[in-house]
């Protein structure tokens, strides 16, 4: 793989990349912001959140192009109409406790989301978490259990499988999606042994790259686990998206990490990193 660039730097925490609009957009959990950057690295702020403290933000599309923002510890979806108002979407509360960690929509208009199942801010004993499915019309219910600590989700172009990394069981888990957008055939789609998932996406050849925080790189690999390239880097990688006009662009979420003591920290170590992919993006996000 060749060597990646740095597309932007100055991020406090960037997480849940998304291509979008011909841009690469991003959370900024530190900063509580959306941001959006293009190619050349020129940036905006698309919607500052008035979230009081940091806390996972996580975001997708609906297929008619309104935005699902998720709230992690109220346990609310909310979404971003066309005049740029928040409504609520999906009330989660009842389904789990405020650890809400991800979200993808397929291309059906559900969205799926993940809570890792205990507070990790406060040192609390690791639990598994949930999967949640929230229709497009906001019912939301629990359509799978016993993950451990969900983080990445992706779902092929066909909308028939749900792949979710399990950050504390170093896989890569496929379900099947039922018309009705219900999961079923649990099974592992990749052992990656010391390999500790974070953000995954799909790639044309059926194969998924995955973000490794720990061990400082980013990975692709195929259905069983074997490795197929992998992209080191200096500090942890928390995402990966493929974009681009083609969508053969891997951008790479990084940061230096010191554990959660470290989320306050003001050093602003974040980067957007870019590199040439051998397959381009598919299915969702």
């Amino acid at each position: 793989m060749p060597e990646p660039q740095v597309l932007m730097t100055g991020i406090a925490f960037g997480e849940s990349p998304r291509w979008h609009d011909d841009r690469l957009w991003f959370a900024d959990w530190g900063a509580r912001e959306l941001i959006a950057v293009d190619l050349e690295g020129k940036s905006d702020v698309m919607l500052q959140l008035g979230f009081p403290s940091f806390q996972a933000i996580c975001f997708d599309w609906l297929p008619d192009g309104r935005q699902l923002i998720v709230s992690s510890r109220e346990g609310l979806v909310l979404r971003r109409e066309p005049d740029g108002s928040l409504v609520t979407h999906a009330d989660l509360t009842r389904l789990s406790d405020p650890s809400w960690n991800e979200i993808v929509v397929d291309g059906r208009g559900n969205a799926y989301l993940n809570s890792i199942g205990f507070d990790l801010g406060s040192g609390a004993e690791a639990a598994p978490g949930i999967l949640a499915l929230v229709t497009p019309d906001g019912s939301a219910r629990q359509v799978a259990d016993g993950i451990a600590f969900g983080n990445g989700m992706a779902v092929t172009p066909d909308n028939s499988t749900l792949i979710v990394a399990e950050s504390y069981a170093n896989r890569l888990t496929a379900f099947d999606i039922a018309a009705d957008g219900s999961l079923s055939n649990r099974r592992v789609w990749a052992d990656l042994g010391s390999g500790v998932p974070d953000g995954i996406c799909v790639d044309a050849e059926g194969a998924v790259w995955y973000a490794d925080v720990p061990n400082k790189h980013c990975v692709r690999v195929r259905e069983g686990g074997e490795m197929l390239q992998k992209v080191d880097l200096d500090r942890g990688c928390f995402a990966c998206m493929l974009g681009g006009p083609d969508r053969r662009t891997l951008f790479l979420i990084a940061r230096e990490w010191r554990g959660m003591a470290g989320t306050a920290d003001e050093a602003r170590t974040g980067q957007v990193l870019t590199v040439d992919a051998p397959a381009p993006g598919i299915g969702w996000p």
